[in-house]
């Protein structure tokens, strides 16, 4: 009797210490919601900080749920859905969360959405490595709380202690707080196993997403990278798409030229920022939420974002066959190159 006290008291005192992990974590969860709800409201389609664009920015990069990402972003219905059934499970874990209510079961549900966090967007951060301290925190916090319970802070500890016919059910306590049906040799594998799978964990995706752990660093959201594909000549029209697989999330790539070269190198044609900023919407074909359009001075490409661009110019009409180079020309003198051979 005496050591089953010991070890309650030991739980409790457990969830004492992580009370701070416990409201903080909770909060950038919740605060999620109170953002995109309360503050503004995030969660209209088509108006400028529309939530499913800021996940459209995740695509490029992310492990193992790229082809989830990229089918939500394809169908716009589907994902604001998904934005919103997101931001209510964010809100109401978080909120459960700091207030030790299923603790547990709120401990399970932050680790799964900061592992999805991670895998997305753990790429992502212009400064230092953002988005991938906030998944893999919020994964290990998860871990944390689940193993310590609410403690003596918490809604779980008033239900339980004022209803004894709860408390005596073992397993209520694995959604819920208050000491483990585990022996201590039992709960030392857990955390011990659990604890190296995070380590192994945070050192996959730090290499992964940054080269952390060796090898040169480096940062995709420091300067645009745009791939060029599908690259067609017929008749006046010039076709091809680009995607925007790096740079910083917050603002756009500016493309302020559109080059056609000769294989002698000769300009065939060239459209400079405030052409494009003159195109036409039926010259821009996107593929995702996240849309290439028409800046007030250049053509804005948007991280994430993919399209099909088709552009006519008499200089095309009966070009000789050969080799031609695509150039595109970024604000920040960026070039990005593709070939096209007519034949």
């Amino acid at each position: 009797m005496t050591e089953q006290q010991e070890q309650l008291k030991v739980y409790t005192l457990t969830g004492i210490f992580t009370l701070s992990l416990r409201l903080i974590v909770g909060w950038t969860y919740f605060s999620a919601l109170w953002r995109r709800i309360v503050l503004e409201n995030k969660l209209i389609p088509d108006e400028a900080g529309y939530i499913g664009e800021k996940f459209n920015h995740f695509l490029p990069n992310s492990i193992g749920i790229k082809p989830v990402i990229e089918y939500l972003v394809s169908t716009p219905d589907l994902l604001w859905w998904a934005m919103v059934v997101f931001t209510l499970v964010e809100g109401v874990v978080g909120l459960l969360y700091m207030l030790g209510f299923f603790t547990r079961l709120m401990s399970i549900g932050v680790f799964g959405l900061a592992f999805g966090i991670l895998l997305g967007s753990g790429w992502l951060g212009t400064t230092c490595l953002d988005e991938w301290q906030i998944g893999i925190l919020g994964v290990a916090s998860g871990f944390t709380i689940f193993l310590s319970g609410g403690g003596k802070y918490s809604l779980d500890y008033l239900l339980l202690a004022k209803r004894a016919s709860l408390a005596s059910k073992k397993w209520l306590v694995w959604i819920t707080s208050g000491e483990l049906p585990l022996t201590v040799r039992q709960l030392s594998r857990v955390a011990v196993c659990g604890a190296v799978l995070l380590s192994a964990l945070t050192l996959y995706t730090n290499q992964t997403f940054h080269n952390g752990v060796w090898g040169p660093l480096h940062n995709k959201s420091v300067k645009p990278k745009v791939e060029i594909s599908d690259v067609t000549i017929n008749k006046d029209m010039l076709s091809f798409k680009v995607y925007r697989v790096e740079g910083a999330d917050v603002y756009g790539s500016f493309l302020i030229g559109i080059t056609l070269k000769a294989p002698d190198g000769k300009v065939i044609f060239q459209k400079d920022g405030e052409e494009l900023a003159q195109l036409p919407s039926r010259a821009i074909q996107n593929d995702y939420v996240a849309k290439v359009g028409p800046g007030k001075h250049s053509l804005v490409i948007p991280l994430g974002s993919k399209a099909t661009l088709n552009i006519t110019d008499p200089g095309l009409l009966n070009l000789p066959q050969g080799t031609y180079e695509l150039v595109l020309t970024d604000i920040s003198g960026i070039t990005w190159k593709q070939t096209v051979t007519i034949e």
